[in-house]
């Protein structure tokens, strides 16, 4: 014979029925609700922020007049243009993702579809640590190790060769010092590389088991499951993770910052100094004494965060385009 509820037990139970019931999914929902407009609100202060304090510039030079001038000038002329720093930034950022995806696809789909469970979990945690790696220390192995072999194994060869064999050539290479475009592009390809193949990965680890069953049931070789039932069926989150990862190589600062030599003037060369979008802003925002310059900067990095809204933007749409469902519920 169990005991009766004293008044404090009953009341205590009323209590924790009532928390866990109605006004827990009450304030659950409006906890969530808060925490979304949040979210928003800072997304259009910042927008607001970075236009209003750009707008001088605009202005002056007018919106298309800055996207489109490569003169940036705060010395003399007093005068600013973006292009030269579009042009890196999307120059960078596309070569980088060209750069990794073959690769960052053929590692997720080895550790997904092939790899020994031991030797899965050991080369996710080598690519979680290149992932977590801050990119100061990146531009400093860069800067000690990667642009002295590029600059006596690659540029300088090449450029010995196109001296003697192919001086056309010369204009195109530009100056083979080690810091530049190229030397950027590549680091910036090493940087985006684990979140390409983590994001892959995970699009292929989530693959129905019954979806691989059906084509080896159908006789379909290992390369015919992964080509015609996993990669089709993931191709939504791959290509969402790479258009993530072409973010990602967008916003990049300190590693480009320090390697790509910092140069604000088109056109640029291959080996030669460029310049993008945050490296101009981290170099000369601390140094900008010019109210013009200074907005200048704002108007750059305004424009920074337009170009990294569209490209989530398309990363959402190319996610709902080429899910296996279109985008329609299941």
């Amino acid at each position: 014979m169990q005991p009766k509820d004293t008044a404090p037990m009953k009341t205590m139970k009323t209590l924790k029925k009532y928390v866990y019931g109605s006004l827990g999914d009450t304030l659950f929902l409006w906890t969530i609700v808060a925490l979304s407009i949040t979210i928003i609100a800072c997304t259009i202060v910042m927008a607001f922020t970075l236009y209003g304090d750009g707008a001088p510039a605009f202005r002056e030079f007018g919106f298309l007049g800055f996207l489109k001038s490569n003169i940036w000038d705060p010395g003399s002329r007093i005068q600013f243009g973006a292009a030269p720093f579009i042009v890196g930034t999307l120059v960078t950022s596309i070569v980088s993702l060209l750069i990794s995806f073959i690769p960052a696809l053929s590692i997720a789909i080895f550790t997904t579809e092939y790899a020994p469970r031991w030797l899965q979990s050991l080369i996710d945690n080598f690519v979680n640590l290149i992932a977590a790696i801050p990119s100061v220390i990146i531009g400093l192995w860069g800067i000690f190790v990667f642009v002295p072999w590029m600059r006596e194994n690659v540029y300088m060869p090449v450029y010995m060769w196109s001296v003697e064999s192919a001086p056309q050539l010369l204009a195109i290479l530009g100056n083979p010092i080690g810091y530049g475009m190229t030397t950027a592009t590549i680091i910036l390809a090493l940087m985006i590389l684990p979140y390409t193949t983590v994001l892959a990965a995970h699009a292929m680890m989530k693959v129905p088991k019954e979806q691989r069953e059906a084509a080896y049931a159908l006789g379909a070789t290992k390369w015919e499951v992964i080509r015609m039932a996993v990669i089709p069926y993931a191709r939504a989150g791959i290509l969402a993770g790479s258009m993530l990862s072409f973010g990602r190589a967008i916003g990049e600062t300190m590693a480009v910052a320090m390697l790509i030599g910092n140069k604000n003037t088109l056109p640029f060369t291959i080996f030669g100094a460029g310049s993008t979008m945050p490296s101009v802003i981290v170099n000369e925002f601390r140094e900008a004494v010019e109210n013009m310059h200074l907005s200048s900067l704002m108007a750059v990095g305004f424009q920074l965060f337009i170009i990294s809204l569209a490209v989530n933007l398309l990363a959402a749409y190319i996610q709902n385009k080429f899910s296996v469902t279109g985008g329609q519920s299941a």
